[in-house]
């Protein structure tokens, strides 16, 4: 996998930020938005800070901000970056279905929609194709009881019948109102977001007026491509107000970063044209079957025209998820560190006796499979399919891929059958999947932060937006080592800072502290923001007392604190003293009771982290 080095522009600050992947490549992510929202995770290492910084991974929406120009115009995630060109490939894919329907909703095509030359400019569903316009209101981090200001956005959209529409996850990420136009008509009709898959980095949307609908005919999805398939790109670019087309091929299909969630999943990699506008929009091959989404682009003094496709199989993926729950449950996880065992000397101390098999290295303890493995286990099979030493299952007919690729397969509660050698023992385990559990997340759930104000004193959960909008130098390396090496104990466990103190006569000496973990609130450790209002308004000690890493204290008198606040909220202009979904009840479960200190760990909780090839997770 390739180090990233990611460079947030944005109006109001930036910074360098990077992300080892391997000693071998670096590129440089640029994401745009009033303040930056998300990128995959910063690396400790400055030492890759400043190689290949030519090298660009940019997003493909076109974002506009108040009072620029028409043509200054940036870039809004996603970046991915691209693994190992030897990373091979992986098992049978499922097909999206034969003439399946449901509810108007075609997942698979059958007939042929263009003519025998396959020209495209004159083919009927290029109607399918819209024109989305998104004006999006960012979460103010670092303030989180406001918003930033709004700015606008466009992509691509496409039909894909009753009455929905499937564009990019980042295209209406914290999007206020959502309009699209049809091809060829000047009129905007409003468009609701249903669902937002962030690791897939999809998104499906709904028009209810019948007006938008009138002579539409939805496009029907094809199956995975081969390699050198004709492909068609198909969207809104910058440049011009109209639909464009561009053409190019298929170059590689393999498991690849998706950036906009931090995930890695199937992706196809094409040559053909994608540009800023054409997030969201489809890539057709020459029956005129929909074949992927456009999403992301990589730019390089290296390399030319590599644009990437999210395939059918992610999309159908995500429409079954939303059709079997109602909503986005998310991709599923083994919660597992693997390591490689191409080495003949590693497989004979593990007792391995053929060339397969990956090593169990790391269980996450919120993880199912945390209770039928342990470190030293080697996965020989998953659902009966083979596990390869490099990590790698076979894929089609003469191909491999990703292990992954198989766990992305399955949903949210699936049950897997694992074979793995034991002290040179073989058996067979099963495991429920379940979607990872983040000690530090990558996106905020309802797009909201929480947050806590006591006496002045501002307490916000630690994630990753929050991260990247106060910079790293401010958050500290102890923070950044948790965030970057720790993983949950349980699965509402949180790292509850201090992120600022409004300054008031209640709170004198304590004015410059930030950014700084609450350990524990009058002796009783914390688990997360929920906890510490609950303790908080249940205390009737006479004293509040912080305990902070490093053993720092902040003791404040209870009914001082609880006088001064309504005149520090007043004062800085602040609605309520706590977000709101701490206004509901907290309750303790029994699985969390357990606190243990809270150490850094021994290896890096994401891949993207992870500085060579021998370890991933799956």
């Amino acid at each position: 996998m390739a180090a990233m080095n990611a460079v947030f522009a944005s109006p109001s600050c930036s910074s360098s930020l990077s992300f080892p992947r391997s000693s071998s490549s670096y590129c440089t992510s640029i994401f745009a938005s009033h303040r930056p929202h998300r990128s995959g995770r910063q690396s400790l290492r400055k030492d890759h800070s400043n190689r290949r910084k030519n090298d660009v991974m940019e997003g493909v929406s076109q974002k506009r901000f108040p009072g620029r120009g028409k043509d200054d115009r940036t870039y809004l995630p996603p970046d991915g970056s691209q693994e190992d060109a030897g990373l091979s490939q992986s098992t049978v894919f499922k097909s999206i279905g034969t003439q399946k329907r449901d509810k108007g909703v075609v997942y698979d095509l059958k007939e042929q929609q263009v003519d025998e030359t396959g020209k495209f400019q004159d083919s009927a569903f290029l109607n399918a194709v819209v024109k989305v316009y998104c004006t999006h209101t960012s979460p103010d981090y670092s303030l989180p009881w406001q918003k930033q200001r709004q700015y606008t956005s466009t992509g691509s959209a496409f039909m894909i019948g009753d009455g929905k529409l499937l564009t990019n996850a980042h295209c209406v990420e914290h999007g206020t109102q959502v309009k699209v136009k049809r091809r060829g008509d000047d009129t905007k009709f409003v468009a609701k977001v249903l669902a937002r898959g962030i690791e897939c980095d999809i998104a499906l949307l709904s028009v209810e007026s019948e007006d938008f609908w009138k002579g539409a005919e939805p496009l029907r999805f094809g199956r995975l491509p081969c390699l050198q398939d004709s492909v068609t790109v198909v969207g809104y670019p910058l440049g011009g107000d109209t639909i464009s087309v561009t053409k190019g091929v298929v170059s590689r299909i393999e498991v690849t970063s998706y950036a906009h969630g931090s995930s890695d999943l199937l992706g196809i990699q094409i040559d053909a044209a994608i540009n800023p506008g054409n997030s969201g929009g489809p890539a057709f091959n020459d029956h005129g079957e929909c074949i992927g989404v456009a999403f992301q682009v990589f730019r390089s003094e290296e390399a030319e025209n590599i644009g990437y496709v999210i395939p059918t199989t992610v999309v159908s993926h995500f429409l079954n998820d939303y059709e079997r729950s109602g909503k986005y449950t998310g991709f599923p996880s083994l919660g597992v560190l693997l390591q490689k065992l191409e080495n003949p000397a590693l497989r004979a101390c593990l007792k391995v006796p053929s060339n397969e098999g990956v090593l169990v290295r790391r269980v996450e303890p919120t993880s199912p499979a945390n209770d039928v493995l342990k470190e030293g286990d080697v996965i020989v099979s998953f659902d009966g399919v083979q596990v390869g030493s490099e990590g790698t299952v076979p894929f089609r007919s003469t191909e491999r891929i990703a292990f992954r690729y198989l766990i992305s397969q399955k949903f949210s509660g699936d049950v897997a059958e694992l074979g793995i050698i034991r002290d040179g023992t073989y058996m067979k385990v099963q495991t429920v999947l379940q979607p990872r559990v983040h000690l530090v997340p990558y996106h905020i759930e309802g797009g909201q932060p929480s947050y806590l104000i006591i006496a002045g004193l501002v307490f916000t959960p630690l994630s990753e937006p929050l991260i990247e909008e106060e910079c790293e130098d401010s958050i500290g390396l102890k923070l950044l080592a948790k965030a970057r090496y720790s993983l949950a104990r349980f699965k509402d466990e949180e790292i509850v800072i201090l992120s600022q103190v409004l300054a008031n006569e209640v709170n004198i000496g304590y004015e410059d502290m930030g950014n700084q973990q609450v350990m524990k609130f009058n002796g009783t450790p914390i688990k997360n923001i929920r906890h510490l209002a609950h303790l908080v308004d249940t205390c009737k000690d006479k004293y509040l007392i912080f305990e902070f890493e490093d053993n720092f204290l902040a003791v404040l008198e209870r009914e001082a604190a609880a006088a001064a606040s309504p005149f520090v909220l007043k004062d800085y202009g602040i609605p309520c003293e706590r977000s709101s979904d701490l206004l509901e009840p907290f309750i303790d479960l029994e699985e969390d009771k357990q606190i243990l200190k809270q150490d850094i760990g021994d290896s890096p909780v994401s891949n993207f982290e992870i500085g060579f090839d021998g370890l991933l997770w799956a």
